[in-house]
């Protein structure tokens, strides 16, 4: 009877201690593995899930076990913003957020999700994976509690509506969903139409209503809420390309051997050129879906609308570090031409 009891003791006090290394700088006690759970807020099915997924399996290969990369999705973390601080504390080790709650710890952030600052996604991708251009603002957070490691692409926003969209003239009047920010309210009036900021998840009624007239996003959100059921067509404005950034802990990051830090580094870039691809095809995918259903795909001439927003670009760049970020990543756009 007693071993028993003294058996029972044991398990209960394994468990209790086991619910305590939830913290993300310990290991496991079966290996010198140290977990790293990373923050999500959309499904498995999600490119930059998907790539999350082969990052983690070549940092386990790669460093011998050294690392683990667990991935949470669906906000089983939290919402992005808490999982900022989430991160910052440590207690989880990365995040995949909004550009714009990192604009929050440094406003250069902005420059990333500026209207047609690239004119790719390929050259979007050229410019998230070149240190030269991205590498100290991506460190300038360090100070905060956490490093970005990368910038994924997050989709083209274009413009969906009832009616085609060709000119900046289409959109006058028209009443169309955007984030909440000033930036987007004046990019959305330069572009010809009026900017209501409103949560994602009303969208589909509003427009349905006629509170607004349509929205604006990607082929995936297009096609996996069903808009194309209330905005029949979707115009390729592409005026947006905002990134979504992976954050680490700065203690966890500061915690690596130089081998493996340059080993994290390297398999991110990889798994930034290899989301971007990942991306294409589930576009593909949620375009031919909106097809099926009734949607019309447009493709105007971009020009009036770049030419339109040029204000906003002068008016974001005063600063001589804006401009001097903005310069770097136009540049690129030439040398990819070339």
């Amino acid at each position: 009877m007693k071993k028993r009891i003294f058996a029972f003791i044991l398990i209960a006090l394994m468990v209790t201690l086991s619910a305590c290394t939830g913290k993300q700088t310990e290991t496991t006690n079966a290996s010198n593995t140290q977990v790293i759970k990373v923050a999500f807020n959309q499904p498995e099915t999600h490119p930059q899930y998907k790539a999350m997924e082969h990052f983690g399996e070549q940092i386990f290969e790669r460093t011998n076990g050294a690392y683990k990369i667990e991935l949470y999705p669906n906000e089983l973390l939290g919402p992005q913003r808490e999982t900022v601080e989430l991160v910052q504390t440590g207690a989880v080790g990365m995040s995949i957020v909004a550009n714009s709650l990192v604009e929050n710890f440094n406003k250069k952030f902005s420059i990333l999700g500026l209207p047609y600052i690239y004119d790719s996604k390929d050259h979007q991708n050229a410019v998230f994976t070149d240190d030269a251009i991205v590498g100290e603002l991506f460190k300038s957070t360090a100070d905060k509690g956490f490093t970005v490691l990368t910038a994924f692409h997050a989709g083209v926003r274009n413009v969906y509506t009832n009616k085609p969209i060709n000119t900046p003239d289409d959109l006058k009047g028209l009443k169309i969903r955007i984030m909440e920010s000033d930036t987007n309210v004046k990019m959305m009036r330069y572009m010809g139409g009026v900017g209501t900021p409103m949560a994602q998840s009303e969208v589909y009624t509003a427009t349905q209503s006629g509170v607004i007239d349509g929205g604006e996003n990607n082929e995936l959100i297009y096609a996996h809420m069903k808009h194309y059921e209330v905005a029949k067509y979707y115009s390729y404005t592409q005026h947006l390309m905002i990134p979504d950034l992976l954050i680490i802990n700065q203690d966890i990051y500061n915690g690596m051997s130089e081998e493996h830090r340059a080993i994290f580094d390297e398999e991110i870039k990889n798994a930034t050129v290899l989301e971007l691809d990942l991306w294409e095809v589930d576009a593909e995918i949620a375009k031919k879906t909106a097809e099926e259903n009734g949607a019309e795909f447009v493709y105007p001439d971009i020009k009036l609308f770049q030419e339109n927003v040029k204000p906003l670009h002068e008016e974001l760049t005063q600063d001589p570090e804006f401009k001097e970020l903005y310069d770097n990543i136009r540049a690129k756009a030439e040398i990819i031409k070339n």
